[in-house]
């Protein structure tokens, strides 16, 4: 994030007043809103509208065209690493169709789970992955990807799988210590990893206890019955009649989860499962070099006569992953315009005087949060900019950093792959084919966890004190 933010006593560029900022903010909205709702358009033009409205504020307020370039190359910069990953997840997923682990996984999970518990299960399944390697990328894009085949073989909407998915995910990616945005938040806040995690357990307990008990509830009304046998047998002899199904084919998977248990970034991580899925499928699926090849750029595409099978398997690819890259590039060039011009820290400054109470202390960092994620596209930002803003706030009012941390990622951590067009949200929609608007409504952890905190806060619930020597510091310094 740059830090050249001109005050309005200053010469050259000015800061935009709340108007200014939060028409270019409008512009985005609505141009979205407007063109996806009503007109059913793809959202990259009207994002680049926003672009432009934001870029001409930025220019009223004295900033060159090369400052508002700068911001645009910087955003965008931020989220290379995100890229990156989308693109070797997109290689994975096609490679791993082909060698025939996913269709390994999918035919374990029809054989052995039972449609009644089968999304609380999915919840657990991918919270544990999380807990133990710090990613729910990783586990959405690996095992996630295998669920979702799994759950559409068992008859449930492809919607409610992917909001089991991601709710477990990111219940194990805020509470593992090995997490980026767990180290990041109380970072941030100014608390350590251990105090922060433990401060979070309180209402990320409660969020996933409500998940899961709600999870319960819709498997038993989805898959409450005998569920058709008959489907899911057609599925079973379908898969086990072109590929080739061995437990082995779950080395790659298990290679991936202790890589990244080992704390291997998780670019290489990634990578190493693409180089395993590649093996497999020369050995186990007789594919050659070229069709290895052919299938990490273009995906992997089924025709095995049954539409059910050739539905979950026809996906994957590099190519499949440009979509969503255009997306994230022109939603980056947005954040980026509004951090450099200082436009998205005055929205910020104005939430905050709306503070006047512990409960609205902490609402103003949910909702600051939850704007970063819309505006600046970054989970990582948005985690930044929510501990930058508020630090001194929850000193002053004699609140423990702990307080902060907990809402920076009970906010910012998990509603980013609730925005379509922030790095998240685009992400997930791409690694599991389903609209990041479908599967809002049911990625229920993520969406209960902020009005949790929320609700904490407000009722004074496990807020923390500042300690006395804490307080003490700033007169001492």
């Amino acid at each position: 994030m740059t830090s050249s933010r001109p005050d309005a006593s200053s010469e050259g560029p000015r800061l935009p007043s709340f108007w200014e900022a939060a028409l270019s903010l409008l512009a985005l909205i609505l141009g979205i809103g407007v063109s996806i709702v009503i007109y059913g358009l793809d959202p990259q033009i009207p994002m680049l509208l926003g672009v432009i409205m934001a870029s001409l504020i930025g220019w009223r307020c004295g900033y060159s065209w090369g400052d508002i370039q700068d911001g645009m190359v910087k955003g965008i910069t931020n989220a290379l690493p995100a890229m990156i990953i989308l693109l070797v997840v997109g290689i994975l997923i096609g490679v791993w169709i082909l060698a025939g682990v996913v269709p390994t996984l999918i035919y374990y999970g029809l054989d052995l789970l039972s449609p009644s518990i089968f999304l609380p299960a999915t919840v657990v399944i991918c919270a544990i992955a999380s807990v133990a390697t710090g990613t729910s990328w990783g586990t959405s894009g690996t095992i996630g990807v295998a669920l979702m085949g799994v759950g559409g073989g068992l008859g449930f909407p492809l919607p409610v799988v992917a909001g089991a998915v991601l709710s477990g995910a990111y219940f194990g990616d805020k509470m593992s210590p090995l997490s980026d945005t767990t180290n990041l938040a109380p970072a941030m806040a100014g608390t350590d990893l251990f105090t922060h995690i433990r401060h979070m357990s309180y209402t990320t307990g409660v969020s996933i206890g409500l998940t899961l008990l709600i999870e319960i509830g819709l498997g038993l009304h989805y898959g409450g019955g005998a569920g058709d046998m008959a489907r899911i047998q057609t599925l079973l002899s379908t898969i086990e009649a072109h590929f080739t199904i061995s437990p082995v084919l779950l080395i790659p998977p298990l290679l991936v989860l202790v890589v990244s248990y080992r704390k291997m970034p998780a670019i290489p991580g990634i990578t190493v499962g693409v180089i395993a899925g590649a093996i497999c499928a020369a050995v186990f699926q007789g594919a050659d070099f070229a069709r290895i090849m052919s299938v990490a750029f273009g995906g992997f595409s089924a025709d095995t006569g049954v539409e059910d099978v050739d539905s979950l398997l026809s996906r994957g690819g590099f190519e499949s992953m440009l979509y969503t890259l255009s997306i994230i590039i022109v939603a980056m060039m947005f954040g980026g315009v509004m951090e450099r011009t200082g436009q998205i820290g005055v929205v910020a400054a104005k939430v905050l005087t709306l503070a006047r109470s512990t409960g609205s202390l902490v609402l103003s960092t949910v909702l600051t949060c939850i704007g970063a994620n819309l505006v600046l596209c970054d989970q990582y930002m948005a985690i930044v900019m929510g501990g930058r803003t508020y630090a001194d706030a929850y000193r002053e009012r004699g609140l423990a950093p702990e307080n902060l941390s907990r809402a920076l990622e009970d906010s910012a951590t998990v509603t980013a792959n609730l925005v379509p067009w922030n790095s998240g949200g685009a992400f997930q929609a791409a690694t599991l084919g389903v609209a990041t608007l479908a599967y809002l409504p049911f990625n229920f952890f993520c969406w209960l966890s902020p009005v949790v905190t929320v609700v904490f806060g407000y009722m004074g619930w496990t807020i923390t004190p500042l300690a006395p020597e804490a307080r003490e510091t700033p007169e001492e310094d």
